[in-house]
């Protein structure tokens, strides 16, 4: 009697399963031991996609242009004997739709610091297939290690404002698995707060009494001034 087939094994042989549209993917799906000849059905969600026969122990050789988002998803293989109404199902894969990122906004809660402040710079692509990898940079330097961001969030860094070279142009840059993706953020510059001096307030105090003898002065001609003047005529 034939041996009946074994469960298959779908694998990938060509391209990937994170795909860009209008790629081609090709699944190998094979059973052993089993007897040929033996037919061989891809599935997408139950829907049956192709069909191919085997005579000998090659396996079946499927391939697919992805074209739509309808292409995507769970894919399984059935091997059963020709004309015969039971079978057995692959292991599945998972086709997914990798989408390129859109361009990253830099941005800081404060665009004023001054010296001896900390500061934080989040960098943050809208769009764009996860994970996606964010880098930041001050001119051409870079001043952090790859953040790998699994959620749709920013990416964040603390800085410390030590000195006038840490107000120069900052930039991040992000990337995720879409082939020659990489974008460039806006350019983001911190700018110095004006701190106002000590002996401010005093001016001012000191300004305001000097105004407030001479109001008071002036309020005096007419009660005091005056009559001593006449008096002394």
């Amino acid at each position: 009697f034939p041996e009946m087939p074994s469960n298959p094994k779908l694998v990938l042989v060509q391209g990937m399963l994170n795909v860009v549209m209008k790629q081609n993917v090709t699944l190998s799906c094979l059973s052993e031991p089993g007897s040929p000849p033996v037919r061989y059905t891809l599935f997408k969600h139950n829907q049956q996609v192709s069909a191919l026969n085997r005579s000998d122990l090659t396996p079946a050789l499927f391939t697919l242009t992805i074209s739509s988002a309808s292409d995507m998803g769970e894919y399984k293989c059935k091997a059963e004997y020709n004309n015969s109404s039971g079978g057995k199902y692959s292991n599945s894969l998972n086709i997914t739709l990798i989408e390129p990122i859109s361009k990253p906004v830099l941005s800081s809660p404060t665009s004023q610091a001054k010296k001896g402040q900390n500061v934080t710079l989040s960098c943050f692509s809208e769009n764009g297939s996860l994970p996606i990898t964010y880098l930041f940079f001050k001119g051409t330097q870079k001043i952090s290690s790859q953040k790998t961001m699994q959620k749709r969030e920013a990416a964040v860094i603390f800085l410390f404002i030590d000195s006038l070279h840490d107000f120069g142009t900052y930039k991040c840059k992000a990337n995720n698995s879409f082939p020659n993706n990489t974008k460039y953020s806006n350019a983001f510059n911190f700018t110095l707060a004006e701190e106002r001096s000590h002996s401010q307030p005093l001016i001012i105090s000191l300004g305001l009494i000097l105004l407030l003898l001479i109001i008071g002065f002036a309020l005096a001609i007419p009660f005091f001034v005056i009559p001593l003047y006449k008096a002394s005529e």
